[in-house]
Parts: C-alpha cells; structure tokens; sequence
C-alpha cells in the first residue's frame, strides 16, 4: 500500500527492483514517485537527513547496476509531459520521466523532431541521457550531445539549471551531467535542440561481411546514417541507410511492417533463439537461415518511425566505442575469435558510428567514434562471449557504454576518458558525501 512520506510525495513500501533484462535487481529502503521537482527536493533531502542514499530509475532499460540502492529509489513516473516549446530558439524542454516515445509523438504532433534517436524508444529521457544512448550518424550524435540545458536537484536538495551559456560552474556541470550516470544529482528536465520535422528515406539490403568491412568508410562518408548487423558464423550482415528525403512520404505498409517487424524480427526470431538455446550446436544453421530472412526494402517516413524499432525479444548486451579507424580491424578481430572458439551466438553483432562530442564522460569524447555492440539471447551463458570481445575490444582503448554489461573500473576508465578527472573532481564539489552514489558508481569512477 502506497502512503504519503513527510516530504508529500507519494512512498511505496521496500519491494524488489528489476530492470528489463533481469540480471539486475535491487531491495530499496522505499520508493518514491514525487508529482513535482519541490516534492523531489524535500525527498532528497530528507534521505540525506535519514542517512539514505538515493537513486533514480526510469524503465530499467540499462544491464548495469547504475540504478541500484538499498536506500531511496526515485521513480520520476509522475515527472512527465513537455514543460515548454520555444519554436524562435529551436528548444523543447522536457520532464525527466517522459518516456521517449511520448516525446516522439508529441514533437510530431507539434510539426517537430529530434535530429537523432537510437533504435528503441522505451527509456525515459532522463535515463537515457544519463548513459549515453544513441544511435548512429555521420554529423548528428547522440541523444545527450543534442541536450541544450539541464536542470538537476543536487545533494543539498538545491536545484541546480545549467547550460553552455551559464557561469563557470554551470558550464563545468553542463559538459558532465549530460552523461552523468546518476552521480551528480537526480535529473529533473532537459532541453533539446529540436527542428521542424523531416522525412528520412531508409535503405535496407543485406551485405556481405567482406564488402561491407571493405567499403565502411565509403558507406559512412556517403550517408547521414549508417549501421550494419554481422550474423556471426555467417558472412552475411544486414545493412540500414537513412538519409533526409524530400519526399513523398512512402511508409511501410501496414501488412508488410507487421511480417518483417513483428512477425519476423520478434516471433521468429524469438523463435530461432528459443531453438538455439535449447539445441546449440543448431546456432550455426539457424544463424544462416536468419541472416537470410529479411529482405531488402525501402520506405520514406518522419524521423521516429524511421530510426526506432519495436524491440521485445530480450538480450544481454555489451557495446563498446572504440576510434572509428579501428572498426574494421576490431571487427575482424572479433570474427576471428567467434570463428575459432566453441562459442555459439545467435543474435548478430551490430555496428554504429557518431561524431565526436564535447561532453566529458561521452563514449565520444573528443574522438570520431565506432560502436560495436555484441549480445546474447537472455538465459543464455554470456560470460565466455563478452570476456573475450572485451578483451579485444579494451586493446583498442575501447570505452564501455555506461549502461551495458562490462567489467572496468576507474583506473581503466580514467586511461581512456582525457577528461576523467574533471569529472569525478566535479563529484567531489557536488555530492561529497556520495549520496547518490552505490557499488557501481564506486568501481567506475573511484571511492
């Protein structure tokens, strides 16, 4: 039964928390929803008046423990909707909990997008920021690189906005919170650049490893966005072009949608992965005929309807981004182990790209950058699989996506991220009592 803390916001009792893929999970002291960022403040700093540390969760779309605690968990469900649209600055600011499809849609109603998006649309804003989602782009990066302004409740319950615009210190702020995995302060509202809604012309066709690996900087130079799935044990990969269109609109139709989406890409492939993992010397076969169900097609359609996809088949999943003149190498690297060990892996390996950004603890920070995200159907043992792509992919100076499955600590990261130090010394300045801090923020980014 839910009751109502001193702080007002509605409190539920201590249950267990899981994400989405299963391999988390967390007993908080309690939960709370807050209706409004003031509620939000006093819960903050009534857990730090409790000796409770705090958390927010979104929808539990991360496989790391980023969002654990066994003291307050913030659930910002009630912090939704769009709080202002300003059409002369090209700026949409938007609550923490607004899930990104609600986002989507509502831009879309107001004639409005995001420049780009990654491939699901289930995370709320707030916590797929505060990992570094993305998608993939030759000039446009990721969701967190098109954010013009935050606002955050810190660790003395104060609210803190800032911007590229700001003082010294909200700069400092604005370069770090962006990305801030949960350690600075519990996300409040972000700010988008936004601009007058587009149509996007999507090219799928399937592509050999070969080809594909040879002319990789020829496909990314040549389109807005490009990304590619490898089908391990195959040569076959599934390429995805999209690039701005004048139109005319041509969507995917109703029944063929449903057949390659749905009936294809989730009840199939459900299928095929159930059949693997209960038969797994059959992966090799079925990954063949996988690689080869899906057909080329070409559609025209606005941003959201183009760059997401439904995506109900659950996985595990480590990603890592490594320099984008590495890729190839790193791929190959990664084929040659596959193709030489006793692994059997039947979900295919997919590769993105972004420019570099300027946020401090972006996987691409100061460097044109190459993703390489490697899965396993979930109940499958992973362990075998993501320990010998890490190692490859750490021999490249590669840098773990915050919110995926992989296994370094703060002396690695700090080798890799340039900038590692403002960060955790702006932690220090911000929560120095590590409020928000837990066990994964501890092996990440130090005591």
């Amino acid at each position: 039964m839910s009751t109502v803390s001193r702080s007002g916001t509605m409190s539920r009792p201590r249950r267990a928390w899981r994400n989405w893929a299963g391999n988390i999970t967390s007993r908080p002291h309690r939960e709370i929803s807050p209706a409004s960022v003031d509620e939000l403040a006093d819960a903050v700093r009534q857990a730090a008046e409790d000796g409770r540390r705090v958390k927010a969760v979104g929808t539990g779309h991360s496989f790391t423990s980023a969002a654990t605690t066994d003291g307050v968990l913030i659930r910002p469900e009630l912090l939704t909707g769009i709080r202002a649209i300003d059409r002369a600055a090209g700026t949409v600011t938007v609550l923490a909990g607004t899930p990104l499809k609600r986002l989507n849609r509502a831009l879309a109603r107001e004639g409005l997008s995001l420049t780009n998006m990654g491939d699901i649309m289930e995370q709320t804003v707030a916590g797929a920021t505060s990992t570094g989602t993305h998608g993939t782009g030759r000039d446009s990066g990721s969701l967190s690189a098109q954010i013009v302004g935050l606002e955050l409740v810190t660790a003395d319950g104060s609210v803190l906005r800032c911007s590229a615009k700001g003082t010294a210190e909200e700069r400092a702020v604005f370069a770090a919170a962006r990305i801030g995995i949960g350690a600075l302060g519990v996300v409040t509202a972000l700010t988008f650049a936004v601009e007058p809604i587009f149509l996007l012309t999507a090219r799928e066709a399937p592509m050999s490893f070969d080809q594909v690996t040879a002319e990789f900087d020829q496909h990314v130079a040549e389109n807005e966005h490009f990304e590619f799935y490898w089908f391990p044990h195959t040569n076959n990969c599934s390429t995805k072009r999209n690039n701005r269109s004048a139109g005319p609109e041509d969507p995917v139709g109703r029944l063929s949608g449903w057949f390659e989406d749905e009936f294809l890409s989730n009840g199939v492939f459900q299928a095929a992965n159930s059949l693997g993992r209960a038969v797994p010397p059959a992966i090799p076969s079925i990954a063949k005929i996988s690689s080869r169900a899906l057909s080329a097609r070409t559609y025209t359609d606005i941003p959201y309807k183009v760059f997401t996809s439904p995506r109900r088949v659950r996985f595990m999943e480590m990603e890592y981004a490594i320099d984008r003149s590495a890729l190839v190498e790193t791929l190959r690297e990664l084929r040659a182990m596959v193709d030489r060990s006793p692994l059997r892996i039947s979900f295919p390996v997919e590769v993105r790209t972004a420019p570099a950004d300027d946020i401090t603890l972006s996987t691409a920070s100061g460097r044109e950058t190459a993703y390489i995200a490697v899965h396993m159907y979930r109940g499958m043992p992973y362990q075998a699989y993501f320990t010998a792509a890490e190692r490859i992919f750490t021999a490249h100076g590669g840098r773990p996506h915050w919110g995926k499955v992989h296994t370094r600590d703060a002396e690695y990261l700090a080798s890799v991220y340039p900038r590692f130090g403002e960060f955790t010394a702006l932690r220090d300045r911000l929560d120095p009592e590590r409020l928000f801090g837990n066990d994964y923020l501890r092996r990440v980014l130090g005591a």
